[in-house]
Parts: C-alpha cells; structure tokens; sequence
C-alpha cells in the first residue's frame, strides 16, 4: 500500500463531504483529532495512540485532496536525503 493509495481512498470515501464542510472547517477535525492524540499520549493508550495518529493521517490526506496536493510527491520533494537514507529512493 502507497501514500498516494491512501490518499485516493480518502478521496473516493471522504471528499464530497470535505469539500462541502470546506477546507477550514475539515482543518478544524484535524486539529482535534491531534488533541486526542495529546489525550491518548498523556494516558499511555498505545492502542489509542494508533487510532488517532491514523485518523491524522486520514484528516490530512482529506485537507491535500481539497487543496489539490499529491501528498507523496510532497513528502518525496520535502524528505529525499532521508528516504534515500532508509533505502525508500534510489540514491541517484
């Protein structure tokens, strides 16, 4: 499974009610579900700290999709030296 996976499946379940509630409103769901996160992080619940770090994912990849952003040529542009690093880029 890819990012750009991820980001379509978050498109084809999520975007036509993103797009109606507006990016700002759905940027305001991301920021609670980071404060969830900050709950579950204080409380140590592991399995809670999973849930939430994938409901951001699921909320960022929802605010990329409205503004028309490829989320993994980002992350590939913004983060090369350390993907080539991990053996996730060719290093040429």
């Amino acid at each position: 499974m890819s990012l750009k996976c991820l980001q379509e499946a978050m498109k084809l379940a999520y975007y036509d009610r993103d797009e109606e509630r507006g990016v700002h409103a759905t940027f305001t769901w991301l920021v609670e579900e980071v404060g969830e996160l900050a709950e579950a992080l204080l409380n140590g619940d592991k399995r809670r700290v999973g849930e939430e770090v994938a409901d951001i994912i699921a909320w960022t990849l929802s605010i990329a999709n409205l503004m028309g952003v490829d989320a993994l040529e980002h992350f590939k542009e913004k983060y090369a030296e350390d993907l080539k690093r991990a053996g996730c880029l060719s290093k040429s």
